[in-house]
């Protein structure tokens, strides 16, 4: 039955199903998932898949007691910590001995040592000389060369001897004393020049 008008619309029966009124808002066919090995599509590519296991199971042939045991907290990984404490005990017994008192010390010589005093300096008389010591002076040894090639123990650097001047070409030169040219063989000429030929009869 038509209800009365609302402005310009006026309420009526429904004419179709509402979708509302459905369990599942899909499609009408089911769709193959793209999630998992189960039904995948086969038109989709498969990712690979991992699962999620769950804890181990206890064993009960295992070694270690676990945490099951109260472990006090005073045990530490290097041992039992025990705080430092201090203890009443009786005084050590220690044997009596003699020893000097104060007034048995000689104190006028550490005055200096105590108080400020300028530096004081004694005269003593010479040592005398022990013979048992007594060693060669500097002359009685006799040292190898330092300079030149031939030394003993030292490198020899280059020495350079200094001779007298040379007469040559000198105002001090004798030249009646030098040769003449007849004083020469003759060279032939046959030596720096091209030899002619020659003929014999």
């Amino acid at each position: 039955m038509d209800g009365p008008w609302v402005g310009t619309w006026r309420p009526h029966r429904r004419r179709g199903p509402i979708q509302a009124e459905q369990t599942s808002p899909g499609p009408k066919y089911w769709i193959p998932g793209t999630t998992g090995f189960t039904g995948h599509d086969p038109t989709r590519e498969r990712a690979p898949a991992y699962t999620l296991r769950g804890a181990k199971g206890q064993i009960a042939a295992s070694c270690s007691p676990g945490p099951r045991y109260f472990i006090h907290p005073s045990i530490t990984k290097t041992g039992k910590h025990v705080a430092p404490s201090a203890q009443v005990t009786g005084r050590p017994k220690t044997k009596t001995e003699v020893t000097p008192g104060p007034s048995d010390y000689s104190m006028d010589m550490a005055n200096r040592h105590v108080y400020i005093s300028p530096p004081v300096h004694s005269m003593i008389f010479r040592q005398k000389a022990l013979k048992g010591f007594q060693t060669p002076g500097p002359g009685t040894y006799t040292l190898p060369r330092l300079l030149g090639p031939n030394t003993a123990c030292t490198h020899a650097n280059p020495c350079y001897s200094m001779r007298w001047k040379s007469s040559y070409n000198s105002c001090f030169q004798d030249l009646a004393k030098t040769p003449g040219p007849a004083a020469f063989s003759k060279v032939e000429l046959d030596v720096y020049k091209r030899r002619a030929p020659k003929y014999t009869m």
